[in-house]
């Protein structure tokens, strides 16, 4: 039975990244929603042999990709949309720890910043807005 959520978890990355680095940066950003909107997680797992596991998302993240001005206005719209977001900048492969990772974010204004890649949840409606002119990650 498949299930249509009112809302949708979407992670857009910029279509010229290498793999390990698509992987990487995905990780990263969805990290940030579960951190923020604790009603995304579901329960903890537990096999048949009753060891535990963490819980996860409760319902799927879609992964996009587009060019990096596609990146640029979806940017741009989930700010107008005041929609929960992460963002990872070409300047973190750079960096080696969190406290670099976020001097590197703050040296940089807003619409400066060379994003390779962005995650936003919301209703589906708003994301969908968000996301106009990406494509599905094959």
């Amino acid at each position: 039975m498949s299930t249509r959520f009112d809302t949708k978890i979407a992670v857009l990355l910029r279509e010229d990244l290498e793999p390990w680095q698509r992987l990487n940066v995905t990780a990263f950003l969805v990290s940030g929603l579960g951190t923020q909107l604790p009603e995304l997680i579901g329960e903890p797992y537990e096999d048949a042999d009753q060891v535990s596991y963490l819980p996860m998302f409760r319902q799927p993240v879609l992964v996009f990709q587009g060019t990096k001005e596609t990146l640029k206005a979806a940017h741009t719209r989930a700010l107008s949309r005041a929609l929960p977001r992460a963002v990872f900048t070409s300047d973190l492969f750079a960096t080696g720890h969190d406290e670099a990772n976020r001097a590197a974010v703050r040296a940089v204004g807003t619409s400066d910043l060379d994003l390779v890649g962005l995650s936003v949840h919301g209703p589906r409606n708003a994301v969908d807005k968000v996301l106009k002119g990406a494509r599905m990650h094959p």
